[in-house]
């Protein structure tokens, strides 16, 4: 009841509020009209509204009509008496009861500096040439660079290896090598002592680096090989050895990498050798060349002078070859070229002079992945017999020396990555040689005593074949690589190659499986080669018999285990098939042996 009442007293009160202002605005209006219009004032017969006239003058508000009004004679007028002024009554203000933020919040903006980078623009399309990464700072496992090992085997087989240097100096390396290896077979006199010490320098400087070395190798062996068909009843097979001393030094300028560079190398090296006999070789070579760099063109000259005498009991020769190689490369983004000639001059017993040529071509097909290569060349080839009794430790005396001449060797190829870690070579190639070398059996008179001797296919011999290249290097710690070659000969004389294989195969691995634990393997095939040995019938002239000497396998394993840092063992083993291999008539290798040792950092 109590809220009726209230909402009751604030309508009453709005109601009055409006209905006087809405009298308020009638007065106004009518003022205006009567100041327009200015009525005559019209005088009161009562007293009292008369005083009261006199404080507020009354204004005629009287309104008339229209027009038409005027026309019929008829008005209208009405007189409003004012008895107060208007006093309009306004509500409270809403007021706004917050204070003003007086705080500081300008926001900081700290100073700005520019700095304009002083580089020229470049294409980012462009190739650029890589920089070298810097290697990292390498943690050494070993605690020295110097090691020892030692080892016996099943075979009498005694083996020593030693290696020592003055330690990790860029600038400077002073070392030496020494190692030994001997063993005997279970043939009568199938024995083979190998001996070598080696010493070296090597300085580096800011513009040159400079190199000498200086070396001596044995090799011992018997011509322990007979005719298995027709075995001696007394065999006494004579001894055999070879020498070698020999000594190299070589200076080269560092390559910077500068626009326009002049590069050079020189060495000289030289060896004198000998066996049991009464041969003996020596040789002195120099070899350098001179190289200008204009943009991208390489301007050069290469050259060597090969001295050599060779001697035996029957001759004595003067061997000597200068060569000139004049060239010009260009080299591309992806693409090079190499022109050039070969000059060579025999003088000594023979006097010859050939001109060969010496070009060759890459183009880049895929970028890192595939190059294709073209190649053309020639040379003299110098008939050494240090290099003979290497590649036969079974020669005989009095070798025929006549030097063969590669008188156009054409090849093409392909070669780069297959994946990441696997890379290839593979190529085709076609020779002509003339005088090709090869050896032949040469028994002695008594059948027994079978030593080899050298004979020349008298004429042009072709040779065509493939090579073919494979490396896989998944991790550091994983490596297989292999190498197989096919040959095939058209001579010009001669009924086959003798002791020349037309099919070879050679791989290996080296797996790290843990720091400590490490295996290697390798493997050998060879395939079939041909001998000649001379036979006689009696009552008939001797005649040559071609042998054939069946190809075989020669597998090959080692381990080795790091007992501490500075202590390891290790064992190997050879001809893991057990074959009788034969590389050469007669001489069969050795059969399966092992043998193992120690090793030692220090």
């Amino acid at each position: 009841m109590r809220h009726k009442l209230i909402y009751t007293f604030f309508a009453l009160t709005m109601v009055f509020f409006v209905a006087n202002a809405d009298a308020q605005t009638k007065e106004s209006s009518k003022k205006k009209t009567n100041k327009s219009t200015k009525p005559a004032a019209v005088k009161s017969s009562n007293p009292v509204a008369a005083k009261k006239s006199d404080k507020a003058p009354t204004i005629d508000t009287a309104k008339k009509g229209g027009a038409a009004q005027g026309q019929n004679g008829n008005s209208l007028s009405e007189e409003i008496v004012v008895t107060t002024a208007y006093k309009p009554v306004l509500a409270d203000a809403v007021k706004i009861r917050l204070n003003p933020d007086l705080s500081d919040k300008t926001p900081f903006k700290a100073p700005l500096t520019y700095i304009t980078l002083d580089k020229r623009l470049e294409r980012n399309t462009d190739i650029k040439q890589l920089e070298a990464m810097k290697m990292p700072k390498e943690e050494d496992s070993i605690p020295s660079n110097n090691y020892a090992r030692i080892g016996i085997g099943n075979f009498k087989t005694t083996y020593g290896e030693a290696y020592i240097d003055n330690g990790q100096d860029q600038a400077l390396q002073i070392g030496a090598f020494a190692k030994h290896l001997s063993q005997s077979g279970s043939i009568n006199k199938q024995n083979e002592i190998s001996d070598e010490i080696t010493g070296f320098v090597k300085g580096i400087t800011d513009d040159n680096t400079f190199s000498a070395r200086i070396n001596y190798h044995r090799l011992g062996t018997d011509f322990y090989g007979f005719d298995v068909n027709n075995p001696p009843g007394a065999f006494n097979p004579a001894a055999q050895h070879f020498n070698t001393i020999g000594a190299e030094g070589e200076i080269t300028k560092n390559y910077k990498g500068e626009a326009n560079e002049f590069t050079y190398a020189a060495k000289l090296d030289g060896y004198i050798w000998n066996n049991a006999f009464q041969a003996h070789e020596s040789n002195v070579v120099l070899t350098g060349f001179i190289n200008q760099t204009i943009q991208q063109f390489y301007a050069g000259l290469g050259g060597s002078l090969d001295l050599s005498t060779q001697k035996d009991s029957l001759y004595s020769n003067n061997n000597s070859i200068l060569r000139l190689n004049p060239y010009l490369k260009f080299q591309g983004d992806s693409y090079k070229i190499d022109a050039g000639l070969n000059i060579a001059k025999e003088f000594g017993f023979s006097q010859r002079i050939f001109v060969f040529p010496a070009a060759k071509l890459e183009y880049q097909v895929i970028p890192k992945y595939l190059r294709i290569f073209v190649e053309v060349k020639g040379d003299v080839n110098k008939t050494s017999l240090r290099d003979l009794a290497d590649e036969n430790p079974f020669i005989g005396q009095n070798i025929n020396i006549i030097n063969s001449v590669d008188k156009l060797d054409l090849s093409a190829g392909l070669k780069g990555t297959i994946a990441p870690g696997l890379g290839f070579k593979a190529d085709v190639f076609s020779n002509s040689v003339k005088n090709l070398p090869l050896l032949v059996s040469n028994f002695n008179a008594s059948g027994i005593d079978n030593k080899f001797a050298v004979i020349y296919d008298g004429g042009n011999a072709k040779i065509t074949g493939f090579n073919g290249e494979l490396d896989f290097r998944a991790s550091q710690d994983f490596d297989l690589f292999g190498r197989v070659e096919f040959r095939n000969y058209t001579l010009a004389t001669e009924a086959k190659p003798w002791n020349l294989p037309s099919f070879k195969l050679t791989a290996g691995t080296v797996i790290h499986i843990t720091k400590k634990l490490s295996v290697n393997g390798t493997l050998l095939y060879r395939g079939n080669t041909y001998d000649r040995v001379l036979t006689s019938a009696p009552f008939s002239p001797p005649a040559l018999t071609t042998v054939s000497i069946k190809g075989f396998a020669d597998l090959n394993g080692g381990v080795e285990y790091n007992v501490t840092d500075r202590i390891s063992i290790f064992g190997q083993v050879n001809n893991i098939l057990n074959t009788t291999n034969q590389v050469w008539l007669y001489y069969p290798n050795y059969g399966f042996n092992i043998f193992g040792g120690v090793g030692f950092h220090f």
